[in-house]
């Protein structure tokens, strides 16, 4: 670059700065430029095959992702550290209520529909639990695996998330323990790996885990998590008869409603003009993206998920 070049650049940038411009975001359009994108962690494997497709069909995009526990998520849409967040949840009227101020509208997308799993250690024989049973070890009701299985040679049961401030907490407590406060014998790893880890090597705990950590099969960190563990089938009914009453977290049964511990996944975006971050959103809610989103085991929200022939039960989780 001549001096020239250099010295026009250098004023551009400080009049861009003089008018309180981001030289981030305010050059992006919907195909090009550079932004960042604070994402649920919960949802890493997922958004990393959206984010490397996206980039990789429009080549002068780059999307910088943050993975964060939830909290850390909403923090960084609130504060505009950005102004592209990826949850499990739209805001509440407290958070909206600060974009309002702002003249700010948020836009969703929602992008697929998602499931928290719960998994056990192989050594555990109770892998198929009633809604029930499971709202009674999350809000600390039972607390050994006999108070589940009369017949169980287990001890206390511990319970074990990604991250006190995850998703995955927060959904259980509003969802399964009507916004209880977590027992005493839960506790939080640092990570998925460490969850899947710990689980791994106690055969008393019980873990939550987002999903899409153990469905890909042609992912190789979703192929090692299910070696090292087993996921739960859950019952709505209170005493099945039969353990066709019984639904693990598979993507059929995620659409149809029959496993029950669902959730949806947005893209929430404050963006005051069409740039990166909605061309991005508008991407993975275009037929490419919920491709993508099929193939790795959660639910379009855009696309139909067929169900063929369900006599026997798959087999994908065991």
């Amino acid at each position: 670059m001549t001096r020239t070049a250099k010295t026009i650049l250098a004023i551009s940038m400080l009049a861009l700065a003089a008018c309180g411009g981001n030289p981030e975001t305010s050059q992006d359009t919907t195909t090009r430029g550079t932004i960042s994108i604070s994402v649920d962690e919960s949802f890493q494997p997922i958004i990393e095959s959206q984010v490397n497709t996206f980039e990789g069909i429009y080549k002068y995009a780059n999307l910088n992702p943050q993975y964060k526990a939830e909290g850390g998520v909403f923090k960084d849409i609130l504060d505009d550290s950005t102004r592209i967040a990826i949850v499990s949840r739209k805001l509440t009227a407290d958070e909206k209520a600060v974009f309002d101020k702002r003249n700010i509208t948020p836009r969703y997308t929602k992008i697929a529909i998602d499931a928290v799993a719960l998994i056990v250690n192989p050594k555990n024989p109770d892998t198929l639990l009633t809604m029930n049973q499971v709202r009674d070890i999350f809000t600390g009701k039972a607390k050994r695996w006999a108070d589940i299985n009369g017949e169980s040679n287990l001890k206390d049961i511990t319970i074990v998330f990604d991250n006190n401030s995850s998703s995955t907490a927060r959904y259980m407590r509003d969802t399964v323990m009507a916004g209880q406060p977590l027992p005493p014998n839960a506790s939080a790893s640092n990570s998925h790996a460490a969850l899947v880890d710990y689980v791994a090597k106690n055969e008393n705990a019980i873990g939550v885990i987002g999903v899409n950590w153990v469905s890909d099969r042609d992912d190789t960190t979703s192929l090692n998590f299910l070696n090292q563990i087993k996921v739960i089938g859950i019952s709505k009914e209170e005493n099945p008869i039969t353990t066709d009453s019984y639904f693990q977290p598979y993507q059929a049964y995620i659409a149809q409603g029959e496993y029950p511990l669902r959730r949806f996944l947005y893209i929430i975006s404050t963006e005051g003009r069409t740039g990166l971050g909605t061309g991005f959103a508008s991407y993975v809610a275009s037929d490419k993206g919920q491709r993508i989103i099929l193939k790795s085991g959660l639910v379009p929200a855009t696309m139909p998920v067929r169900v063929v022939g369900f006599n026997n039960r798959p087999s994908q989780f065991e």
